[in-house]
């Protein structure tokens, strides 16, 4: 660039720079027809509240449900128990008797025999409908065994309880079923 060509360079510059700024209005960014949708909720003013709560609960269970529960689980505790003998025939109707929203034990004695590798128990409610059942394993010549019978879903009435025995071939022998009477103290 020569020097005539950077003086008319300069000289226009100096005439452009004199002229009044023109001022543009501002222009407003179009709406989002989707902007009050699903992410609506995720603005501070809703979010903030809402996560301080979900923290104030996670803290309280932490702090104060979890370790009563553990405590709870660790104490030994005590509770109603029958015992029922599977070998001895008969009607004779166990009586068991708890406390609503409290469960009980029951004491299965179930005779050795050699050509069961498993046992099956059903306890039907009394309605007969089957509640549970359990299949546990022939470990021993004397297979006497707790089962814990919840709470829930118990009502005042009579149970059985049947008893099969399951051989290594899958065929399964009705060993018998026992009534169990519960009695819900209030």
């Amino acid at each position: 660039m020569d020097v005539r060509a950077a003086a008319m360079f300069v000289e226009q510059s100096r005439v452009v720079l004199a002229e009044p700024p023109v001022v543009m209005p501002p222009v407003e960014a179009p709406a989002k027809a989707g902007a009050q949708g699903w992410f609506a909720w995720l603005r501070p003013a809703f979010a903030v509240p809402v996560f301080a709560l979900l923290l104030a609960v996670v803290g309280y269970q932490n702090f104060v449900t979890l370790p009563h529960l553990l405590q709870a689980v660790n104490q030994p505790q005590v509770g109603p128990w029958a015992s029922l003998n599977v070998s001895t025939r008969g009607t004779a109707t166990t009586t068991i008797k708890t406390q609503p929203g409290q469960g009980f034990h029951l004491l299965v004695s179930i005779p050795p025999d050699p050509s069961y590798s498993s046992y099956t128990l059903g306890l039907y409610n009394p309605a007969g409908k089957l509640q549970w059942s359990l299949k546990i394993p022939a470990s021993s010549p004397d297979d006497t065994r707790s089962i814990y019978v919840p709470a829930a879903g118990l009502e005042q009435g009579t149970y059985k309880l049947a008893v099969s025995g399951v051989s290594a071939t899958g065929q399964s022998s009705d060993l018998g079923s026992y009534p169990i009477e519960v009695q819900i103290q209030k």
